[in-house]
């Protein structure tokens, strides 16, 4: 739904690394906007170098929400995503300004356009059969399994995700749907904002590939092993818990298990980083009513300004 009469809803998308953070601030400030964080992995408290959450120097005094909303222990779901995402929109919108939703979770903005597809409930005797097969084949063989049946699910979610992987798997068993046609079968009762849809991206992979590098060194140098290790040592976390299996979190865990070494820390975090910006892209390629913008513009925030402007007088 895009009517005019509306009240209007910014969108702004985009893989890791791709700048979404200064030009969402720089865009609030234009717009009398509020940010609606939509990213997994900044709700989590304590979690703030390897998730690269805007500092409050960087916030500039734009209020920011669904940031710092739960310890790590804690677990937050789509629907509770949607749910709250739209009572911040109504609450925004009724103050007479305007909600800017930005991140890189596309799961969530999904969830937000199209609303929640009606999965199967847990099944615990096929949860034991498919533990019992991971055991027997490991993670790649079951990612290999999955993506026989629902490639784009398997393009989303990495390997060593088995939680997911299996879940994806048991949605199919249960129903013979994948969970991708699930959630294109899902109806919702359109968002009721005029919803302007902005994507920022490198045009070139290889910039982002180098900036991803680049970050996550600058990740290391600012303390993220420090910060994990904070984590690790509070005892009641664990790599099945969703903060911990965050990009980077899981990467520096395996470090202080005694897993892996400092250079191979370095170069799977890397690596984990692209394949999650890789997942994203075959999400925003979906997004065919959104306007695209390249990161390298060096007039990237006066074009998208434009072009909002434009949009909301036309």
């Amino acid at each position: 739904m895009n009517n005019k009469t509306l009240p209007p809803a910014i969108f702004l998308m985009g893989p890791t690394a791709s700048g979404k953070t200064a030009l969402s601030v720089e865009l609030a400030k234009q717009f009398n906007a509020e940010i609606i964080s939509v990213d997994s992995a900044l709700v989590f408290k304590d979690m703030n170098i390897g998730t690269a959450k805007p500092s409050l120097e960087e916030q500039q005094g734009i209020p920011h929400h669904l940031i710092d909303i739960l310890d790590p222990a804690e677990s937050y779901s789509t629907g509770e995503f949607r749910s709250q995402a739209l009572a911040l929109m109504a609450d925004i919108t009724a103050r007479g300004k305007v909600p800017l939703l930005v991140g890189g979770t596309m799961l969530y903005f999904n969830a937000l356009y199209h609303g929640l597809a009606k999965l199967p409930k847990a099944d615990v005797e096929l949860r034991k059969q498919l533990d019992a097969e991971a055991q027997l084949m490991g993670k790649q063989a079951m990612h290999d399994q999955l993506k026989s049946v629902d490639e784009v699910a398997a393009a989303r979610i990495h390997p060593n995700d088995p939680q997911r992987v299996q879940r994806a798997l048991e949605v199919y068993r249960l129903t013979g749907k994948s969970m991708t046609q699930h959630h294109a079968e899902a109806k919702a009762d359109p968002i009721p904002y005029q919803q302007i849809k902005l994507v920022i991206a490198p045009k070139d992979r290889a910039v982002l590939h180098e900036k991803i590098a680049l970050r996550f060194q600058q990740m290391l140098d600012k303390g993220l092993i420090e910060e994990v290790r904070a984590l690790y040592q509070r005892g009641d976390l664990n790599t099945d818990m969703p903060a911990i299996r965050a990009v980077g979190y899981r990467q520096v865990w395996a470090y202080l298990d005694g897993d892996i070494n400092l250079q191979e820390l370095q170069e799977q975090g890397v690596a984990a980083t692209r394949q999650l910006a890789k997942r994203q892209f075959t999400w925003l390629r979906r997004e065919t009513d959104a306007q695209w913008f390249h990161t390298e513009e060096p007039d990237v925030a006066e074009q998208v300004n434009i072009h909002i402007e434009n949009t909301l007088k036309a």
